[in-house]
């Protein structure tokens, strides 16, 4: 069991490269989950750090964590005021009419016996804004660039199928085949970077490696 590589830390804060199919909570039915790695994450440290927010299992990439309550406190603050700069790669499944832009969807929830719960877009769910821009194409699929303004369920996921008109590729929810993997092995999305401002001491800034999984579908790693 191999602990994630560490992007970012110093005594407040670790980021993390989580990997793709780790969840952050352990499953109800058991198994593998981020709490397995949280006491060697301690570092010396008296308390085990603590996710302040949320990646589905299937996303890689940067995922903060604090050291202390009070840093839990201010990095929760600062996701609430939308200071943290987020920036994703995801793989679309289909190719986007323009080049860039951004999606003003709200989302809601709905929850059904036969498919479990979802989100969709809906004109009384929550606010959600993403911007986005294509970085490649590759044999009718397409690198984004992903840059969420606020932080809804799904939000990416959901942008991708209503905003863009094509699910990203691997979605086993909202993708092309519901249920299958339709391509890949997992919903292809990944946090790239994030970034958070800290009054009287020098930002958060993290980058997490480009997953291999992209680069097996033939794109290059958009900042290497």
């Amino acid at each position: 069991m191999t602990t994630p590589e560490i992007l970012f830390e110093d005594g407040e804060t670790l980021v993390i490269d989580k990997p793709a199919g780790l969840p952050i909570e352990r499953p109800r039915k058991g198994g593998h989950s981020l709490e397995d790695h949280l006491e060697a994450l301690k570092l010396g440290f008296q308390r085990p750090p603590v996710p302040v927010h949320r990646l589905d299992t299937d996303t890689s990439g940067c995922l903060l964590l604090a050291r202390n309550p009070k840093a839990l406190k201010r990095f929760n603050r600062a996701f609430e005021d939308r200071l943290v700069g987020k920036t994703y790669l995801g793989v679309l499944d289909g190719l986007p009419q323009g080049e860039e832009g951004t999606i003003e969807l709200s989302l809601a929830k709905i929850s059904s016996a036969e498919k479990g719960w979802r989100m969709i877009a809906a004109k009384k769910g929550k606010p959600a804004i993403t911007h986005w821009r294509v970085l490649a194409t590759q044999n009718g699929k397409a690198l984004i660039e992903f840059g969420p303004e606020t932080g809804r369920t799904h939000q990416i996921r959901i942008h991708a199928l209503a905003g863009l008109g094509a699910p990203l590729l691997g979605d086993p929810v909202y993708g092309r085949v519901h249920g299958k993997s339709s391509g890949a092995a997992r919903t292809m999305l990944h946090a790239a970077a994030l970034s958070i401002p800290r009054e009287g001491k020098p930002p958060v800034n993290a980058t997490a490696p480009f997953p291999a999984d992209f680069a097996a579908l033939g794109f290059a790693d958009p900042v290497g």
